[in-house]
C-alpha cells in the first residue's frame, strides 16, 4: 500500500527555521558570560550560536515563497513533537564543543533533558563545567518551560490561525478562550507573567547568599519546573533563605498560568475557587506538615529543618521540579515512597510541571466514586463534574485511559531497565523521573545522582520517556502510529 502524508512540509520547515533563529538568539545572550569567564573552549557558545542561526536562516529563506499557511491538527502534533528533537540537536552543540560531555548521546541527553524540563543530568561534577555552558543548560529549561513554540507565536504573529493548532497542542489545560479573544494577546500575557516571575525570583535570590549568576540560573530552572543547578549539592548548597524563596516559586510554577493571569485582574479570587488549585494546596499543606512531624519526632531533626526539608521536598516532587536540599532516600522508607507517588501526580494543568496532572486524577477519583453509586442506582444520571462543570463521557474515558497508559509505560520502562541489569530501585526511579520530567528519582539517580551510569541503549530509552512526558503522551503515540502517516 502506498502511503502519502498530509503534512505541510514547507510550513513545518519554515517554523523549524524560525525556532532555530530564536534558539540562536538565546545562545547569543550567553556570550557575555563566555567573555567574562573565558576558558579553553570559549569558542563553543559563539560557534554554536552561529551554526544555529545560519541553519535557521537557510530554512526560512528556502521556504520564503511558500504561501499556504493553513495547518491541521496533524501539522500541530508533528511540529510540536519534532521541535523538541530539532532544538535539542542544536542545543547539544555547546555541551559537545566544550568537552563537557564525552559523546553525542550524552550531549543530546543533557539538551533534551533541558528542553523537556526534566532535569536529569549525566554530569557528575557540575562545578567543573564552564559557567557559560551551565547558564545555557538552565536556559534550555526556561525556553522549554512554557515551550519555545509559545515564544515563537508571540514574536511571529504572521503565522495567524496556524498558531492556534500549535498553541492548543502544546499548552494543555490553559483556557485561552476565557482570557482573551485573540490568542496572540493571551500568549504575550502568559510570556509576561513567566518573565516577571523569573526576574522577581532572580532579585530575591540575589538579595540572599547567591551571586547574580547563580540567582539567574536557578530562577530559570525554578520557573520552568526544571531542576538544573549550578552546584552538585543542588539547592542544599545555599542558605535557608534561598531554599524558602525557591520553594515559593516552585509553587507558582505548579499553578495554572491562565488562572494566574485571572488572579491579576478583578477576578483575583477565581483561582481560589478552582478545584484543581485547591487540591494542589491541600495536598501540599497536608503532606508537608505530616512529613515534617515525622522528621521532627521520628528522625529527631530541629523544628525548622524538619518542616523546611519536608515542604521543599514535597513541593519539588509534586511540581516535578526535581530540586533537592537533602537526600530524602535516607528518610524512613514510607516517606520517600510518598514523594515517589507524588511524581506520578504532577501539579496543575496549564503549568510548567510534568506528570499526569491533578485534573486527571480528580476525574479518575470522582468517576470511581460515582461508579459505586451507579451500581446501586443503575438508572441514575451521574455526570463527573470538576469546578461545577460536567465532563463528557468520552472526556472521562480519555483521561482515565491516559492514566492507565501512563502507568503501563512506566512499568514497561522499569522492566526494560531491569533487563539491562539496573537495580530495581534505580530502574523504578529513572522510569518515573524521566516520564514525569522530574529528573531526580531514586537509587543511583536520587539526590546527587547522575544518569551517566546507564548504558547507551538505556539513555535513548529514557530520552524517549522525556519526550513522551513532555508532549502529553498521546501526541507522540499518535505520531508513531501507522494511521497518522496514512493518506
Amino acid at each position: 500500500m502506498k502511503w502519502k502524508t498530509k503534512i505541510n512540509h514547507p510550513l513545518v520547515l519554515r517554523i523549524e527555521g524560525q525556532l532555530l533563529l530564536i534558539e540562536g538568539l538565546f545562545m547569543l545572550t550567553v556570550l557575555p558570560v563566555t567573555y567574562l569567564h573565558q576558558g579553553l573552549y570559549a569558542f563553543s557558545m559563539p560557534f554554536s550560536a552561529l551554526i544555529t542561526l545560519l541553519t535557521g536562516f537557510i530554512f526560512v529563506i528556502a521556504t520564503r515563497n511558500h504561501k499556504d499557511d493553513k495547518t491541521t491538527s496533524r501539522d500541530g502534533v508533528y511540529v510540536v513533537c519534532i521541535s523538541w528533537l530539532v532544538l535539542s540537536l542544536f542545543g547539544a552543540m555547546p555541551f559537545l564543543l566544550s568537552k563537557s560531555v564525552p559523546n553525542f548521546t550524552d550531549g543530546f541527553f543533557e539538551a533534551l533533558s533541558g528542553f523537556t524540563t526534566t532535569g536529569a543530568t549525566i554530569l557528575t561534577n557540575i562545578e567543573s563545567v564552564p559557567k557559560d555552558i551551565l547558564l545555557w543548560r538552565s536556559m534550555t529549561q526556561w525556553i522549554g518551560g512554557l515551550a519555545i513554540i509559545v515564544f515563537s507565536l508571540a514574536i511571529l504573529p504572521y503565522l495567524g490561525m496556524s498558531g492556534m493548532q500549535l498553541f492548543v497542542s502544546e499548552i494543555n489545560g490553559i483556557t485561552y478562550d476565557k482570557l482573551h479573544p485573540r490568542i496572540m494577546h493571551t500568549v504575550r500575557r502568559i510570556w509576561f507573567i513567566y518573565l516577571f516571575f523569573t526576574l522577581l525570583e532572580t532579585l530575591l535570590l540575589y538579595w540572599g547568599d547567591m551571586d547574580f549568576y547563580d540567582a539567574l540560573c536557578h530562577s530559570l530552572s525554578t520557573i520552568s519546573s526544571g531542576g538544573f543547578s549550578t552546584r552538585t549539592a543542588n539547592i542544599g548548597a545555599f542558605s535557608n533563605y534561598s531554599q524558602v524563596v525557591i520553594t515559593v516559586f516552585m509553587v507558582l510554577s505548579g499553578c495554572n498560568f491562565s488562572l494566574l493571569l485571572l488572579s491579576l485582574s478583578w477576578k483575583s479570587f477565581r483561582i481560589l475557587k478552582n478545584q484543581e488549585f485547591r487540591t494542589f494546596l491541600l495536598y501540599t499543606i497536608f503532606l508537608g506538615i505530616g512529613i515534617g512531624l515525622v522528621l521532627l519526632f521520628g528522625c529527631h531533626k530541629s523544628f525548622g529543618t524538619s518542616f523546611r526539608e519536608s515542604f521543599f521536598s514535597v513541593i519539588s516532587a509534586f511540581t516535578t521540579t526535581g530540586f533537592f536540599i537533602t537526600d530524602y532516600t535516607a528518610w524512613p522508607t514510607f516517606l520517600w515512597v510518598i514523594l515517589f507517588l507524588l511524581m506520578f501526580i504532577g501539579a496543575c494543568s496549564g503549568s510548567t510541571s510534568g506528570g499526569v496532572k491533578i485534573f486527571r486524577h480528580l476525574i479518575f477519583a470522582k468517576n470511581s466514586l460515582l461508579e459505586l453509586k451507579r451500581i446501586i442506582h443503575p438508572n441514575a444520571v451521574l455526570p463527573v463534574k470538576v469546578n461545577g462543570k460536567a465532563i463528557s463521557t468520552s472526556g472521562v474515558y480519555k483521561h482515565i485511559t491516559f492514566i492507565f497508559v501512563y502507568f503501563l509505560i512506566f512499568l514497561l520502562g522499569a522492566v526494560i531497565l531491569l533487563a539491562m541489569g539496573i537495580d530495581i530501585e534505580t530502574a523504578l526511579g529513572a522510569s518515573i523521573a524521566t516520564l514525569s520530567n522530574v529528573g531526580t528519582g531514586l537509587g543511583q539517580v536520587g539526590p546527587g545522582g547522575s544518569y551517566v551510569i546507564f548504558p547507551l541503549t538505556a539513555k535513548w530509552l529514557l530520552m524517549l520517556f522525556m519526550l513522551l512526558g513532555r508532549v502529553e503522551l498521546f501526541s507522540l503515540i499518535t505520531l508513531l502510529s501507522r494511521s497518522f502517516w496514512r493518506n
